[in-house]
């Protein structure tokens, strides 16, 4: 049995006709650059978040930078972020969200996560920013929280900190569209969010694109300013501006693709409660945080990936024999971003140990998870998992 990570052919296939009506009504209209499917998508997604503001960009990468940069200037009136200035995140995450606070000018300071969300904990940022006042440290201005694999961050004690050392809130949600803390939906809590439209994501169009999020009139004004080359009038420019928008295309496509996105979500955590029946129990497997029973439709994590520990060592001979047994897994992510070169030379700040981080980078395994996944082929992936701790024994 040959089991893809993600099947896009095969959800396609499930919204074909949907994708294909929208993709006509582009080419009848043939209004490519912030087409009128541009601002129907912006303001569907404000309704589903409930925010205020929602500014399509042209990638997640991109919707973090315009929201770091449009964070500067209205902090600190200038076009971007010193090197003095920290921004607290995780280094188990993407290379991207480290990436955008340095082109935004700042300093990432990288505090370990809690071991079983594998998010960012916020007794560290604690840690991290009781030690900083006790030394005078530069300036430290915000949290960029990942809600990583579809599973939110402890948002109500990260709001608590930040309110307390007034600091700004990013969410980093380009894993988790569509997931929740406490009924609110995810991007809709911080000052700021930045969502990726990345073709594997939960939401997810036929390239790249992105969203950003915030109930501030002020950013949003700067955000739309920032993508279209830092001006309201291109030929007379306030900022330092990107090419940066998102393009028609993709938001008919996404459009199409929202209407099935909560179902998918679904579907998405049934594979996930199959995957935590079958390997529960399983020794040197450790599996997914669960998710919050109270939710009324189970859908709190959202499980862009589904992604076990293999302990002892054994993480890398478990991905070769299920690759043997025709199902492909992928390691999100190697390497943590403090031992990356780019995050070297004083680029960034380590606060204390980052054991927890370095330990999973060793022991994550994501395992498939499509939405239209059929339990015989989950099945068969919890059974090859078995078999290969079975031959452990």
């Amino acid at each position: 049995m040959k089991i893809p990570l993600l099947d896009l052919k095969c959800e396609y296939e499930y919204m074909k006709d949907d994708i294909d009506a929208a993709i006509r009504r582009c080419l009848n209209h043939q209004q490519w650059i912030l087409g009128p499917e541009v601002k129907d998508l912006e303001d569907r997604i404000a309704e589903y978040i409930a925010t205020k503001h929602c500014i399509g960009a042209s990638s997640g990468t991109d919707a973090l930078v315009l929201s770091l940069r449009a964070l500067a200037i209205k902090l600190k009136c200038q076009e971007y972020f010193d090197k003095s200035d920290k921004i607290i995140t995780t280094p188990f995450t993407f290379t991207a969200t480290g990436d955008a606070i340095i082109r935004a000018g700042a300093t990432p300071v990288f505090v370990d996560i809690d071991p079983e969300t594998f998010n960012i904990d916020p007794a560290k940022i604690k840690l991290y920013l009781e030690s900083a006042i006790r030394n005078r440290k530069s300036a430290i201005r915000g949290i960029l929280a990942v809600h990583l694999y579809g599973q939110s961050c402890q948002m109500d004690e990260i709001m608590a900190i930040a309110k307390e050392y007034n600091l700004f809130v990013l969410e980093d949600v380009a894993q988790a569209f569509g997931g929740e803390w406490m009924r609110k939906k995810l991007g809709s809590i911080g000052d700021i969010g930045a969502f990726s439209f990345f073709p594997s994501k939960n939401l997810g169009g036929f390239g790249d694109g992105g969203m950003v999020s915030t109930k501030d009139d002020e950013l949003a004004e700067l955000l739309r300013m920032l993508l279209k080359h830092g001006g309201k009038d291109k030929y007379n420019v306030d900022h330092v501006g990107y090419n940066a928008r998102l393009d028609t295309l993709q938001a008919s496509i996404l459009l199409a693709k929202l209407k099935y996105v909560d179902e998918f979500n679904v579907r998405r955590c049934k594979v996930a409660e199959m995957y935590g029946k079958g390997l529960n129990g399983v020794k040197d497997l450790g599996l997914p945080y669960a998710v919050d029973p109270l939710h009324p439709t189970g859908v709190g994590q959202v499980f862009h990936q589904y992604t076990i520990r293999v302990k002892n060592g054994g993480r890398d001979k478990l991905q070769r024999h299920l690759k043997e047994k025709g199902t492909a897994t992928a390691v999100y992510y190697p390497f943590p971003l403090h031992k990356m070169r780019v995050f070297g030379n004083g680029s960034s700040e380590i606060s204390g140990s980052l054991d927890k981080a370095e330990i999973a980078s060793r022991e994550v395994l994501s395992l498939p998870m499509e939405p239209l996944q059929t339990q015989e082929e989950t099945t068969y992936i919890i059974n090859s998992i078995k078999e290969f701790f079975k031959k452990k024994e």
